[in-house]
């Protein structure tokens, strides 16, 4: 994202679609920054410009250069409806940042909908009127390993309750307590090693990431 920003002209208009926090809106301060959101999650929101469903952005059609669209997609019910909505409010040529999830537990519940490969990006991407230039893995597959192990080290229980076994669930115990630190362990280990090299030959990504733009 802040390689993406940078590349971005001084002075264009940017549309921060589905901001959230808005994590990357001091990468945009050379350029004129909008933000929406619908503020129906729990969490903690960047006041938006506009406060709208993406399925009805309210600004004129070809009015900004960049949209950007991350982590947003999985929580529309309707994305084919959403990516025609920032289609049209994309200048020709104008470009958009997307990534969203492949593989990721459920997250600001009731709004999590759906998951997707690249073929399915690719699909709705194109069927909206985009021109794709770019698709990756966000995460090599060493990011999604330590995702993994950190979600097990979270949930495996340790509770002889939890097992129904009787007193074979208290045996388990401390070979759980064990798997959970091990795991704990072996996700800080499989971060650094993302952090060092991107794994791409093998396994699946966590996120996707995707650059597309409106044909002139």
């Amino acid at each position: 994202m802040e390689s993406f920003a940078a590349s971005i002209p001084k002075g264009s208009m940017v549309l921060d679609a589905g901001s959230g926090d808005a994590p990357y809106k001091s990468l945009f301060k050379h350029v004129y920054y909008q933000n929406t959101d619908f503020l129906k999650i729990n969490k903690m929101y960047e006041m938006p410009t506009f406060i709208c469903d993406l399925t009805n952005i309210p600004v004129k059609s070809n009015y900004y250069d960049i949209n950007v669209f991350t982590q947003v997609i999985e929580h529309l019910s309707d994305p084919k409806q959403t990516l025609s909505e920032l289609f049209r409010v994309l200048k020709p040529g104008g470009k958009m940042f997307l990534s969203g999830p492949f593989f990721f537990e459920e997250h600001e519940q009731p709004y999590d909908f759906y998951r997707f490969t690249q073929y399915g990006l690719r699909y709705l991407l194109n069927t909206a009127g985009f021109i794709i230039e770019r698709i990756d893995w966000l995460e090599g597959y060493f990011g999604t390993v330590s995702y993994q192990l950190k979600i097990m080290a979270w949930n495996i229980p340790y509770n002889p309750r939890d097992f129904d076994l009787g007193f074979v669930g208290y045996i388990l115990v401390p070979f759980m307590m064990f798997i959970k630190v091990f795991f704990a362990f072996l996700s800080l280990l499989f971060t650094e090693l993302e952090i060092h090299k991107k794994y791409t030959h093998k396994g699946f990504p966590k996120n996707f990431v995707v650059v597309v733009r409106k044909p002139m």
